[in-house]
This record gives structure tokens, sequence and C-alpha cells, in this order.
């Protein structure tokens, strides 16, 4: 084994505020190590509803400061990550005119309620105050109100019962994942003593030296005086591996499906509907890249490794869609996709579904050195920047540095350059085919991928063109060794989950795995990095 690694600050965890905190911590100038056990956003992370929204729900529970800072990242978001978040009109369809202001104002004043029921008074001035919170860089138009034959022009297949609707704007990530990875790639880019390792296994911690092992089956020992719990739902484990006994978290299963169902699409129209169900859970029904996305179930999970889709939870979801379509039934041959994770939330007692989405950071100490470790608790995608930045600022603190930049307002990836306008994605379209000598389609698909960082691969090809996949006549043989040389990835399932929508849009099948393994390594299931 080499002599041991010293570094400023080490991070455990590369989900997705672990990805944030490990730029920030780069662009301080800091030596930092981020080490995953798997992929980086992996886990819950990679298990979201693709949302990046304000939380409409926690009015409700008067999480207040949450909404306003959720909608300001939010719309940062809209303008640093433009490739990659889009804005998304959603609606919110009502069955009565009073119906919740009795269970909201008791959750207002912190008394458990369920609310099987939100009416068009309570949801109009909860949008209204939702406008509120969402004035600072706001960009999307603001909430309106429908009721009769005008929400019948716009939605026809809605249930009878639906006699009214709320419509505002949320954002909507297309390449989850992709944006965790560019943040490391930006991070690195940034600062040359940044690392970050995925599929590595932390086995031990010794007198502030912690010790992880890499796929070769190399041991590593590396050093610093502050350590980032980024785990997630892991977070109690992950401090078990360095000694320390936790009971901080209290995990969610959340279950999605993606559903091939063309009507189902044609009726959504671009929306997404967000509507409660009897049982007092908010659900949500939108379109996904040609599909539908259905979430999503909100049930304790003690073991995030276990974390699945259960036949309740599709069943479940399936009689959601049918009470707002009911002529459009949802059927398990139409279920192209399941994915299910687990949110890191605090541990609590009650219902898992009032628990705060709100970020924490709980701070312990290292056996037998003293140094902190910050266990970063709750946060969701929306605000993972703000969550990434009070980190930060605590590891700052520890080691009496400044902060010399502010990540406010910087681009990410591929959104970096990224047109703002009709006429300036047209004009990069076409720069993106001359030099590919591909055509304007193939470009259009290319700069949705990959946002501005597609002139990167295009120019790769050297005027040869492309050779396209049999069994993904969309994907480029060349497009998938680039992503494998050049985006940290470790085993065939990055590429196929993460990397790109394959698995998520419901091709994960053998004959494509097979094509592509045979592609990229000439080992089943692994890829040189």
């Amino acid at each position: 084994m080499a002599e041991t690694a010293e570094y400023d600050a080490i991070i455990l965890g590369a989900g997705i505020n672990g990805c944030g905190t490990f730029r920030e911590l780069a662009l301080q100038g800091l030596r930092v190590l981020l080490l995953e056990r798997g992929d980086i956003c992996q886990g819950a992370s990679a298990a979201s509803s693709r949302l990046m929204h304000g939380g409409l729900k926690y009015l409700e529970t008067g999480e207040f400061r949450l909404v306003r800072e959720s909608l300001t990242e939010r719309n940062m978001l809209l303008a640093t990550a433009p490739h990659y978040v889009h804005p998304l009109e959603c609606v919110v369809p009502l069955s009565s005119t009073w119906g919740g202001i009795a269970g909201s104002i008791a959750r207002f004043f912190g008394i458990k309620a369920r609310i099987n029921d939100r009416g068009y008074v309570i949801t109009a001035l909860g949008l209204q105050l939702y406008d509120i919170y969402g004035r600072a860089l706001r960009s999307m138009p603001r909430h309106r109100m429908l009721r009769g034959k005008a929400l019948r022009r716009m939605l026809p297949d809605l249930a009878p019962a639906i006699t009214g609707a709320g419509i505002y704007y949320e954002g909507q990530i297309t390449h989850a994942e992709r944006l965790g990875l560019e943040l490391v790639i930006d991070a690195e880019a940034a600062n040359p003593d940044a690392r970050c390792e995925t599929h590595v296994d932390l086995t031990g911690a010794e007198r502030g030296t912690l010790f992880y092992r890499r796929q070769s089956g190399e041991t590593v020992a590396a050093r610093a005086p502050v350590i980032v719990n980024a785990g997630g739902a892991w977070i109690d484990r992950v401090n078990a591996a360095l000694g320390i006994e936790s009971r901080l978290m209290g995990g969610s299963r959340g279950s999605h499906l993606i559903v091939d169902n063309p009507d189902l699409l044609r009726a959504l129209g671009g929306r997404m509907i967000y509507f409660g169900t009897p049982d007092g859970r908010v659900n949500l029904v939108y379109p996904f890249d040609g599909k539908v996305m259905v979430g999503s179930t909100d049930i304790p999970q003690p073991d995030p490794d276990t974390a699945a889709c259960s036949a309740a939870e599709e069943a479940y979801l399936c009689a959601a869609v049918a009470s707002v379509f009911p002529d459009i039934p949802v059927t398990p041959d139409q279920i192209a996709f399941r994915f299910s994770g687990v949110r890191p939330l605090p541990r609590a007692d009650g219902d898992i579904g009032l628990v705060t989405r709100d970020h924490s950071i709980a701070t312990l100490a290292l056996p037998h050195s003293g140094a902190p470790v910050h266990c970063l608790i709750g946060g969701k995608w929306t605000t993972f920047r703000a969550f990434s930045e009070m980190a930060a600022d605590r590891v700052l603190a520890d080691l009496g540095k400044p902060r010399r930049i502010s990540t406010a307002g910087m681009p990410i990836g591929g959104g970096r350059g990224f047109p703002r306008d009709a006429a300036g994605r047209t004009r990069l379209v076409q720069s993106i085919a001359r030099l590919g000598r591909i055509t304007t389609d193939r470009a259009e698909t290319l700069l949705s991928r990959y946002g501005t960082r597609a002139d990167a691969y295009v120019a790769t090809l050297g005027g040869k063109g492309e050779t396209m996949l049999s069994t993904l006549p969309d994907y480029a043989a060349e497009e998938l060794l680039h992503i494998a040389r050049t985006e940290k990835v470790g085993a065939l399932d990055d590429l196929i989950q993460r990397r790109t929508l394959i698995a998520l849009s419901g091709r994960d099948r053998p004959e494509v795995r097979a094509e592509i393994g045979s592609l990229v390594a000439p080992v089943p299931q692994r890829v040189r990095a």
C-alpha cells in the first residue's frame, strides 16, 4: 500500500449533495477527495421524480423557508442548466370549492391532519403564495385558475368529477444523473487537487486515516481534517464503517413507473398532472422522453439496499392514474420501467409523509482523531446547490479558510454557453452538424443529451460520421465509446442506466446489453475507465 494521501476534506457519497459539495470545495481551491461505493448519482439521486420544483405541498406544513429556497434554486437552474432543466406546465385538478381548508389550517399549526381533498379556494391561495415566494429570478408565467369549458378544452379526458384546476409551472430535469456527473467533471477541471473515485469500498478508519479498496483490489489510505458524510439513506452505515454509532436516518421509499401509453401521453398535452388521492398522498403524471412518468409512493424503508417497486405499489400508481383519467387505463404490459429509491429523511416517528424534506447537518466526530464528520441529512434535487453551499461553508469554517467564489448563477457542464433563444439554438445545431458531418436532426439530439459538451464529442469524429447501433438506432457506437472513455464509467450499468436514458426509456434488453457490452469492453459488465 502506498503512503497516505493527504486532503483538506474527504466526501463520502457521490449522490447529488456529495457532487455539489465536491464542486463547492474544489472551486475554493481545496484538496478534496470524493469517494463513492457505486456510480455517481446511483442511489436516491437516480430515483427521483425528476422535477426541479419548489414543493407546493410544503406550504401546507408551513415550511416557507424551504419553499422560498427551492423556488429560487429552481429558477436559477433554469438558467445554469438549461440543457437539462426545462419549464413544465403543471395542472392541479380540483373537485370541490372549499375542500382541504380545515386540514391545511391544522397542518399549518403543526397539528397532524390528512388532506383528502384540496379545493379551488385553498389551491388558489396556495398558488398565489407560491408565486410570491418564486419571484426571485422568475422566468416562468404566474399561475392561473380554470373552470368549466376552458378546462375541458385544455384536458378533455379528465374525470367528470374534476370541475376546476390550478395551472402553474415547475422545472423538469431530463438527464438528472448526468447533471451530477457534470458537477464532478467541472470540479476536476477547475482544480487539479480535486479527485473523484467511484466503485470503491470504504473498509474502515484508524487514528484518523480512512481506508478504501478500488475495483483492482488495491487498498488506499487517505486522511483529511474534515469528513463529509453524504451517504444519503446509507449515512448510518457509512458512519459505522468509520467506527461511529449513529441513528440519524429514517428513509422513505418512493417508487415510480415509466408507462408506454400513447393515449395517456396525448391526453396530457405536454403537461404534468399533480393531484391528491384519497389516502392523502400527492402524486404526479407527466410526459417523459416519449413515455409517461407516474409517481410516487411514500413508504418507510429501513434497508435502502432492498428498495424495489412492489406489486402493491404498481397497482396503487395505476389506480391513481385512473382516478384522474378513468377512460385511459394503465395496464401491466404498458409499464416499460419501474424504479425505486429511498429518500434520505431524518429519523422520526409517525406518518412518513409528514417528515420534513428540508436539509440539515449533524456533526459527529471521527474516533481517535476528533475530526468533524458532517452528516448531510435530507435535501432534494432542487436545493442541492444551496445545501452544498451550506456544507462547504461548514468545512471552510473548520479549516479557517475563506470562500473564494460563489456558485450562485454559475453554469453547469453543457449548460455553459447554451443558447437561450431559438435562433441561437439553430445556429449551434448547425455548427455541431457541420463539425461532425451529421444531420441537423442528429445534432439536435446530441445537443439535448449533452448540451454544449456535444461539441467535444463530435470533434472526435474527425469528419467520419457515426455508426448507429443495430439495437438502438438513435445511439452511435462512437457516442457510447466517448462516454465510456471520458465520463468515469466503471460498469456497464453506469452507461445504460445513468449516462444515458436507455434503461429509463424501457430499452434495457439483453440484445442491447450484448451489443453495447461487446462494443465498450472485452470483460462482461465492466468498461475500462
